[in-house]
């Protein structure tokens, strides 16, 4: 990788590596360790992603040090990769020692051996999805050279995020369709009910029950038969209403 055409070939294969992972299950433990390829000057790399409320969820890591450093930053709120999700840029560290600006996050890494660090925001055109946190044991290990190259392996790194989790909702969606058709029979062969009825009675005790459909059509399955307390009076009533989505 001794010049741009080196490093465009290099990211084109690496590219088309993640795009061939086939879910979102491995296409996150492959990103963070081809991460720490990618970007010569990182040690340990780790991703978080997005949550209500401001939360993350620790979704993979290259070691188990790389998981830790991520968990402080949940744990006390603070750290470059919760701010480069808040700002939607990339947050560098160039020496943990001496860096203010997350103390308690600073004080307990550098105890655990990182004298430097970057988080690029794994992001959309709209907003971040996550983070791609990059750790060294070295301060100063990040130079400007360093961070492009985090830049652009996020980049590739979001698109085959994104590619994945599209294959694994579609996927998802299908699975789920499947299974609540099953339940769907059950229903009509044991109580003579109707599609259009079956499907409803799925949908109030989704409702009643505060469970996501599937998960209701998943314990028709499972049980062969509806839970004894649902009421299947006006089960043809008409929909119910402030149920859990079918997602």
């Amino acid at each position: 990788m001794d010049n741009g055409a080196d490093t465009a070939a290099y990211f084109a294969l690496l590219s088309r590596e993640l795009l061939e992972e086939p879910e979102e299950s491995t296409t996150l433990p492959r990103i963070v360790e081809r991460a720490v390829d990618a970007v010569p000057a990182c040690d340990w790399s780790g991703i978080f992603l997005r949550r209500r409320r401001g939360r993350v969820e620790l979704i993979a890591a290259s070691s188990p040090l790389a998981d830790t450093l991520d968990a402080w930053q949940d744990t006390l709120g603070e750290g470059p990769g919760l701010a480069a999700i808040e700002t939607n840029e990339s947050q560098l560290v160039e020496d943990v020692r001496n860096d203010a600006r997350w103390p308690g996050w600073a004080a307990r890494v550098t105890g655990a051996g990182v004298g430097s660090g970057v988080s690029v925001p794994l992001s959309t055109e709209s907003h971040a999805l996550g983070a791609l946190n990059l750790y060294a044991a070295k301060p100063f290990a990040f130079d400007a050279v360093s961070v492009e190259r985090a830049q652009l392996f996020a980049f590739h790194a979001t698109t085959a995020f994104v590619a994945a989790r599209l294959v694994t909702g579609l996927r998802t969606a299908v699975q789920s369709r499947h299974v609540i058709g099953a339940a769907q029979g059950i229903i009509m062969q044991r109580y003579d009910m109707t599609l259009e009825a079956s499907f409803e009675v799925l949908r109030r005790y989704s409702s009643h029950s505060n469970r996501k459909l599937r998960d209701v059509a998943q314990l028709v399955v499972d049980q062969r038969v509806l839970p004894d307390h649902l009421d299947l009076d006006g089960a043809g009533s008409g929909a119910a209403e402030g149920g859990p989505d079918e997602e």
